[in-house]
């Protein structure tokens, strides 16, 4: 008995191509291959105006003798070569030092900062995994700083840190008597402490929401497990939290650093356009180098400088954490 296919009423017939006809255009592949580009054309038009048009105009201005002379044309500055890069990395004249010093001011500034948003966010993120009352509430009250406008933010830890009538010294020195005499928090060597406090208290919820999410990712049954073999809180973490965590520590690390490192609101909203030698950053000390000596030709070289550095560490550290992770893959 032989059945025949009847085609549905309602379904258009396809008609298959003859072997020597042509087939027509795939119109929607096409489509669908351009459609992810088309999407991203407007950020990259935005990308190219906000940053690679400024990037490439500071470079050529660091190759130019512009001073305030120049600065309705900045075009017809002389050229100058690698003069301007010279004055920078040349450490035995008084620009070359100040560069110097703001840079190991800067790294050491950098690596506390990072150390211990990293370590209040994580260590805040494993405390908040357990289920208490109040748990929500502490999740909100810990995301605060990151909520908040930083020039709100910082003006409200400069009047917090005057001398004579900040809460600050009111707490450390009238309340619970430490020091002789009120200390001064904004300039001196004590300026570098407190810009560090500032910067945990608004860099560290950051890393307690990345870590947060972060922790969501891992099993419960994987500690209940471990629990049941004897392990501790801290053998959990150690070898359980930290190694489940690698990847996304990875990416927060670089993240927290290359924010920390180029910092500018922070100490310029908190010292003014000058700040303390004990907490010169380099992108404050850029700032000083280009606006207020006017000379747009040293600070872009010094611009061009720090552009170079942050791309050499962050490149060394992605192969690194690339090696490290295939290592631990195989």
């Amino acid at each position: 008995m032989t059945e025949t296919a009847v085609a549905h009423p309602t379904e258009p017939a396809v008609r298959k191509a003859a072997p020597g006809e042509a087939r027509p255009p795939r119109r929607s592949g096409r489509r669908r291959v351009a459609l992810p580009y088309l999407l991203l054309l407007p950020a990259l038009i935005l990308e190219l105006l906000v940053h690679l048009v400024p990037m490439l105009m500071g470079i050529t201005m660091s190759f130019r003798e512009l001073t305030q002379f120049y600065i309705r044309n900045w075009s017809e500055a002389p050229w100058s070569g690698l003069d301007n890069y010279t004055v920078a990395i040349d450490f035995d004249a008084p620009v070359g030092q100040a560069l110097l010093t703001s840079f190991l001011t800067t790294c050491l500034f950098t690596v506390l900062s990072v150390g211990l948003c990293w370590l209040l966010g994580t260590a805040a993120a494993v405390f908040l995994q357990e289920n208490f009352r109040g748990r929500g509430f502490l999740r909100t009250l810990f995301l605060v700083p990151y909520a908040l406008p930083v020039y709100a933010a910082v003006i409200t830890w400069a009047f917090m840190f005057q001398r004579d009538n900040g809460l600050i010294n009111h707490v450390l020195h009238d309340q619970l008597g430490i020091g002789d005499t009120p200390a001064f928090w904004l300039i001196g060597d004590n300026s570098f402490w407190a810009l560090l406090i500032v910067s945990v208290w608004k860099g560290w919820p950051f890393a307690f929401l990345t870590v947060m999410a972060g922790l969501q990712n891992i099993p419960r049954d994987m500690y209940e497990a471990a629990a049941l073999d004897g392990a501790g809180v801290w053998k959990q973490i150690r070898h359980i939290t930290l190694p489940s965590l690698r990847s996304i520590n990875q990416v927060l690390v670089l993240v927290l650093f290359l924010w920390t490192f180029n910092d500018f609101n922070t100490p310029f909203v908190l010292f003014g356009k000058a700040a303390p030698e004990a907490a010169d950053l380099v992108s404050v000390h850029i700032y000083q180098s280009s606006f207020q000596t006017w000379n747009f030709g040293t600070g872009s070289a010094m611009s061009v400088l720090l552009l170079l550095f942050l791309l050499v560490v962050t490149g060394v550290y992605l192969l690194l954490t690339s090696r490290g992770r295939k290592a631990t893959d195989a």
